[in-house]
């Protein structure tokens, strides 16, 4: 009897659970959740299209989150069918938000494209030169080596960020808050203070950066001397900022500290959602951690992922403000990245607006590009 009121329990959740989610609509989605033999024991049933399948122990993992997603989508259809026939009273409240949308957004897009066929100093009347700024942005070396330096950008901000932040935040969800007798307070704790950069200015972060770094009075190169003289052994104090050799990846690391405490906070909400009964049926099973964190975890929270990848490329592509304060895209080219660029020949004394108005336009493409591949992926996976 027991068993059986747990049953009907956990199958209410699972409906009750699938108020969200989207995609194409199929009948019968409460079928689905009748046919689960909830919880689970030895061996797991489920049906896709009315077939009854017998699923081996060793797949319980991802059966379940089959299932659990076709639920998702089966309820989210059913919510977006009762949307659709609601009333359109709300298109007036949408009117301020488009009008500054097109004001802000829309009319100097327009224009920086306009700019950018032009040469114009910013003072004379700009002349329409064609696609001669674009011919000349892919023949300048120094836009291919900011372009370069985006992409490692790309893997300080995006890359790093994200695989540790998933780790991180699994390993404070999963095993401090549940082991630990005040595991919630130290799991609040580290996330407060792995999300303590996003809240500190950019300006202030990286002169405070730049005090660290300096070669003759920073503190690291003051640890590393005294290191040195400790052990007698070569102190490896540098001019980290200075040296062309070590300047991005000094910056590379500085960019993963300012970053990973966002996707952190965004993966250990997303875990939230990750239903313990999954886990344990899984743990049941035989699945070990890494089994449990791949089948389970991480397709639940692929939401998250996705948001957190498109968020960070997308600021990545457009970083300024650390490159500014910390290096104005030097020594030489070594850390220039196109919206530093961008503003040398905007306002660098070149008076080249018009060839940053290009440089503008090619990083806006890019970013337009990579906003619909990943929205595109995102709606597959929902599907």
């Amino acid at each position: 009897m027991r068993s059986r009121s747990r049953t009907r329990i956990t199958r209410t959740r699972w409906v009750r659970n699938a108020c969200v989610g989207g995609g194409p609509c199929s009948p019968a989605p409460f079928e689905l959740a009748a046919l689960a033999p909830l919880p689970c024991c030895r061996r797991y049933i489920y049906s896709t299209q009315g077939t009854v399948q017998y699923v081996r122990p060793q797949a319980a993992a991802h059966t379940f989150f089959v299932h659990h997603r076709a639920l998702l989508v089966e309820r989210g259809c059913s919510v977006a069918r009762k949307a659709s026939t609601l009333n359109k009273g709300y298109w007036p409240f949408l009117v301020p938000g488009l009008i500054l949308f097109i004001f802000i957004i829309i009319l100097p897009l327009l224009m920086n494209i306009g700019i950018s066929f032009t040469n114009w100093n910013g003072i004379r009347n700009p002349k329409f030169i064609g696609f001669e700024n674009y011919i000349r942005l892919f023949q300048d070396k120094a836009f291919w080596a900011s372009f370069r330096n985006n992409l490692a950008m790309i893997v300080a901000m995006t890359i790093v960020p994200t695989i540790v932040g998933l780790f991180l935040a699994t390993f404070l969800f999963d095993y401090i808050a549940r082991v630990f007798k005040r595991g919630k307070g130290i799991t609040s704790f580290f996330r407060a203070g792995f999300y303590l950069p996003q809240i500190l200015p950019v300006a202030i972060a990286g002169v405070v950066w730049g005090w660290i770094l300096q070669p003759g009075t920073g503190v690291l190169n003051w640890l590393l001397d005294g290191l040195a003289k400790a052990t007698n052994t070569t102190s490896l104090a540098h001019n980290w900022l200075g040296d062309a050799s070590t300047a991005l990846g000094t910056v590379m690391v500085i960019m993963i500290w300012f970053q990973i405490g966002y996707p952190l906070v965004i993966f250990m909400a997303g875990l939230q959602r990750v239903d313990p009964e999954l886990l344990e049926a899984a743990s049941i099973d035989g699945a070990t951690w890494l089994q449990r964190f791949y089948y389970i975890t991480i397709r639940i929270i692929q939401p998250e992922i996705f948001v957190v990848v498109l968020t960070t490329v997308i600021a990545a592509l457009k970083v300024f403000g650390p490159i500014f304060v910390l290096t104005r895209g030097g020594p030489g080219n070594a850390t220039l990245v196109p919206s530093y660029f961008a503003y040398q020949n905007f306002f660098g004394g070149t008076n080249r607006v018009g060839y940053g108005a290009s440089i503008a336009t090619i990083m806006t493409i890019i970013i337009v590009i990579l906003t619909i591949v990943f929205i595109k992926m995102q709606s597959k996976e929902n599907i």
